[in-house]
C-alpha cells in the first residue's frame, strides 16, 4: 500500500494528543513528532509486539484492529487511533503485553532514538514532557513529589 503523509497526519496527531504524556504539546510540536513517524503495513495475524521483549518504538494504529494479550489472556481489542508501546519511548522497559494484528493494519511507528534526538533539539518539548511526567508520577505516588 502506498502511503502519503497527508493521509495519516491528522489521525496520528490526534492519537499523539490523546496520549497523556503528549497532551500539553502544541499542534506544531505534535507535528514535529509526527514527522519522525514511519507508516508501515502489517499483515493480519502478525505479532506486532511480544510480551517480555525490549521496547524500542511506539505504534499508532491508522487502519485495522489488533488484540492485546497479557500472560496468554486477551485483555483488549484496539483499533484506529490506539497507541501501543508508548512507554518504550521514555523508559528502557520490557513489553508488558503481546499485540497481534487481527486484521491487516497500517501503523505509524516512532523509534526511540529519533524521539530522543527531537528532545535533544527541542528544549521546549523536553520541558513539557518533563512536567507531564512529573504530574503522572505525582498521580501515581503523591508522596514522591511533596
Amino acid at each position: 500500500m502506498v502511503h502519503t503523509r497527508d493521509m495519516t497526519t491528522n489521525t496520528t496527531i490526534a492519537a499523539l494528543a490523546s496520549i497523556e504524556l503528549f497532551a500539553g504539546l502544541s499542534k506544531k510540536e505534535l507535528a514535529a513528532i509526527d514527522r519522525l513517524m514511519t507508516p508501515i503495513d502489517i499483515k493480519a495475524g502478525k505479532e506486532v509486539i511480544k510480551e517480555g521483549t525490549a521496547g524500542r518504538e511506539a505504534f499508532i494504529i491508522v487502519e485495522g484492529t489488533a488484540s492485546v494479550w497479557r500472560d496468554g489472556k486477551l485483555i483488549a481489542s484496539v483499533g484506529k487511533g490506539a497507541v501501543l508501546g508508548e512507554v518504550a519511548l521514555l523508559a528502557n522497559r520490557s513489553r508488558t503485553a503481546t499485540v497481534q494484528a487481527e486484521t491487516a493494519m497500517t501503523v505509524e511507528v516512532l523509534n526511540r532514538r529519533e524521539f530522543e534526538q527531537l528532545l535533544d533539539q527541542s528544549p521546549a518539548i523536553t520541558r513539557k514532557l518533563l512536567v507531564a511526567t512529573a504530574k503522572r508520577v505525582h498521580q501515581l505516588e503523591p508522596s514522591m513529589l511533596s
